[in-house]
C-alpha cells in the first residue's frame, strides 16, 4: 500500500507539471515580499542661548558733607546777680564698725587618764614557811653572808615561771640557796586594775650569821 501511494503522488505530480497547475500553485505560495523603510523622529529644537548678563556698573562713592560745628558755650567768670547759691552741707559721719567679737576660748585639753591600779605580787601566807631560805651548812661553817636579791616573773595563777640573780652576795652558795627557796613559794599574782597578770617581783634573800 505505501508503494502504491508513491507512486500515485508521482502519477499525480507529472500530470499537474503537464498542465501547468504546479507553477500557479508555486506562485500563490510564494509569499510577497513587503519593503519597509525606518524613518527617525524629527529632532526637538533646541532653544536659543539665554544673552550675556550686562556688565555691573561702577559704584559711585557718596561723599557726606561734614556736619556743622556745634556751637559751644562760653564760660561767664561773673555768676549773674540773680543766680542762687548753691550751699554744700557736710555730711554726717559713718557710724562707728562694732568691734569684732572676740574668738572663742579653745576648747581646754581632755583630762588625762587615771593611771592604772597595779597591785605588786606578794608572797602568800600559806606558803610562807616554804620560802624562807636555808643556810647552807657549808657557808655556816666557813661564814659566808651576804644578801641576794633575785628577780622573779610571776604568772597570773601565782607560780614563778622565772628566776635570775639580779644582785648576787658574793658566794654561790648563798645565790643558789636563795634560788631553791623562791621556787618553792606561792604567790599572789599582780595585778592590774583588779586583773591578774604576769608581773616582775623583786625577792631579797638576807644570809647573816648569828655570832652571839
Amino acid at each position: 500500500m505505501i508503494a502504491g501511494g508513491v507512486v500515485l503522488f508521482h502519477v499525480a505530480a507529472l500530470w499537474a507539471l503537464q498542465n501547468g497547475l504546479l507553477r500557479r500553485a508555486a506562485e500563490v505560495v510564494l509569499p510577497t515580499v513587503i519593503m519597509t523603510e525606518l524613518v527617525d523622529p524629527p529632532k526637538p529644537i533646541e532653544p536659543p542661548p539665554p544673552p550675556p548678563p550686562p556688565p555691573p556698573q561702577p559704584k559711585r562713592e557718596v561723599v557726606k558733607a561734614p556736619p556743622p560745628p556745634r556751637p559751644q558755650a562760653i564760660r561767664d567768670p561773673k555768676p549773674a546777680p540773680a543766680a542762687p547759691v548753691g550751699v554744700v552741707e557736710p555730711q554726717p559721719p559713718a557710724p562707728p564698725l562694732a568691734p569684732p567679737a572676740p574668738p572663742a576660748p579653745p576648747a581646754p585639753p581632755p583630762a588625762p587618764p587615771a593611771p592604772p591600779s597595779i597591785q605588786l605580787p606578794s608572797t602568800s601566807a600559806e606558803y610562807a614557811q616554804d620560802c624562807k631560805g636555808r643556810y647552807p651548812s657549808m657557808s655556816q661553817r666557813l661564814g659566808e653572808e651576804g644578801v641576794v636579791l633575785l628577780d622573779v616573773k610571776v604568772s597570773a595563777e601565782g607560780s614563778p615561771v622565772d628566776v635570775r640573780v639580779k644582785k648576787s652576795s658574793g658566794f654561790d652558795r648563798l645565790d643558789q640557796a636563795a634560788r631553791e627557796a623562791i621556787l618553792r613559794c606561792r604567790f599572789v599574782p599582780g595585778k592590774v586594775n583588779g586583773v591578774a597578770q604576769t608581773m616582775n617581783y623583786d625577792a631579797p634573800y638576807n644570809f647573816k650569821l648569828n655570832r652571839n
